[in-house]
């Protein structure tokens, strides 16, 4: 019989002896960070386990087939959807124990590494070989390259550079029952068959476990540049971006934050920004050095003519840096707004960034809750965060109507659940609003073909 964990006696022997010491964990007081993200979602896992390499995982995922045992694969848990929240319990398989990087092929252009890898050191070092690995989620320092992989992140690079589907090029991964697939190539073009690669990026751990990513690399920008373009109204800095794409400009990054998002940053750090900013725009540029001078002119100029109220010029990555860390401060700042929040990413056509502003703005000053707009203008990936105390029964009611009617307006505009944060747990009820009833039998039955028992993070997504 099961003990208070969900696992028998004989289940809990067999995970110990296939991942010995400190690599199987089911205290609950050792368990227990395990069982969250950055949705603060909780439940508390049967057990935890930290394979060091991929036979470790075929025996697991045949094991966990065989017992109907549900599977959490978790990288670094900074999701914000409770994408690997082991709700109804189960087994968490951390990937932080498989974390080499296998190979860079400067000659290919691609790197072979394992899931555990973290973004940002992988990043960094590539620098040092004039390498470039473009995804950039706000998270890179600390998320997982097999994390970012999982829910396809994005970043502020997608503007020019695209998401993680965009350069993922093959994965090695494990289905349940233990069965390896390989899918894709080395190569940087590849037609044969299904796109298999492009279907499991961004499948938040529901359909097999990733052991090993393929993903391309880029040669790295000799050089690069930051404007930080401050104007006197919102609709001035989207005529602003507007007027950019029309020179024939594609920065690397833009991104927006409107009057209610500076006033929250201002209250962690001195605002470099004059007193009648009420919008404000982050650029970013990269290239060869005579074309970035080009394109630094031609973007100016489109810029003062709608009027900024003030401009500054980065090019040393110090000083880039310190401008665009006003931007990484929104999330920390934002709790001056409320002990709680729910975190969205809408995506609107571009046309309709303007209109789901104002009609986001709306829907919190009708129900008297502070909603922070902000983000990736370039792709009409708008952050929403609706900011609230839990502990109030008025605010909390208050926020689950005001989230409920957001998501209402997105889609009513053309718009997307989701950029790039995925479904999880909070907003897969919402997915019907979306997605027809055909597309998401489809989901159920590709589910089914990988994962016919149902135990690949179940409850997520589709």
């Amino acid at each position: 019989m099961p003990d208070s964990n969900g696992l028998t006696g004989r289940q809990q022997f067999f995970l110990q002896s296939l991942f010995p010491g400190e690599d199987y964990l089911d205290a609950p007081e050792r368990a227990c960070v395990y069982g969250t993200d950055a949705s603060r979602l909780f439940a508390l896992p049967w057990a935890v386990v930290r394979p060091r390499e991929p036979g470790q995982v075929r025996e697991l995922l045949r094991w966990a087939q065989q017992e109907r045992i549900p599977v959490f694969p978790r990288a670094r848990g900074t999701n914000v959807v409770g994408g690997c929240v082991p709700q109804g319990g189960g087994v968490v398989v951390s990937c932080l124990g498989l974390d080499r990087i296998l190979e860079i092929n400067e000659e290919d252009f691609t790197a072979q590494v394992e899931p555990g890898v973290v973004t940002g050191d992988f990043q960094a070092m590539l620098r040092n070989r004039a390498l470039y690995y473009p995804p950039d989620p706000a998270s890179a320092r600390f998320s997982t390259l097999g994390g970012n992989a999982a829910t396809c992140a994005g970043g502020m690079r997608a503007v020019k550079y695209g998401v993680t589907r965009d350069y993922v090029l093959g994965i090695e991964a494990v289905l349940p029952g233990g069965e390896f697939i390989h899918t894709g190539a080395r190569t940087h073009k590849n037609v044969a068959g299904l796109d298999l690669t492009r279907l499991l990026v961004g499948s938040a751990g529901t359909l097999a476990f990733f052991t090993k990513l393929t993903l391309k690399l880029l040669p790295l920008p000799p050089a690069q540049s930051t404007l930080m373009v401050g104007f006197g109204s919102l609709e001035q800095a989207l005529a602003a971006s507007a007027a950019v794409f029309q020179a024939g400009i594609l920065p690397v990054a833009m991104e927006l934050m409107p009057r209610e998002t500076l006033d929250c940053v201002a209250r962690v750090v001195a605002a470099p920004w004059p007193q009648n900013t009420n919008a404000l725009l982050l650029l970013k540029h990269d290239g060869r050095p005579e074309g970035l001078r080009e394109e630094l002119v031609l973007t100016r100029r489109a810029l003062e003519g709608v009027g900024p109220c003030f401009l500054v010029e980065a090019r040393d990555p110090a000083e880039e840096d310190r401008l665009w860390e006003y931007r990484r401060l929104i999330n920390p700042a934002s709790f001056r707004l409320g002990t709680d929040k729910i975190s969205e990413d809408v995506t609107l056509p571009r046309s309709k960034v303007a209109e789901g502003i104002a009609g986001i703005r709306e829907v919190g000053r009708g129900h008297e809750v502070s909603v922070l707009t902000f983000g990736h203008l370039g792709d009409g990936n708008i952050h929403t965060n609706i900011m609230f105390d839990r502990d109030d029964q008025r605010q909390s009611r208050a926020a689950a109507a005001a989230h409920d009617q957001i998501l209402d307006l997105v889609l009513r505009l053309g718009g997307v659940l989701s950029g790039e944060h995925g479904l999880g747990l909070t907003k897969r009820k919402y997915l019907e609003r979306q997605v027809g009833p055909v597309e998401r039998g489809l989901f159920v039955l590709i589910k089914k073909a990988f994962d016919p028992c149902g135990i690949m993070n179940p409850g997520k997504a589709y």
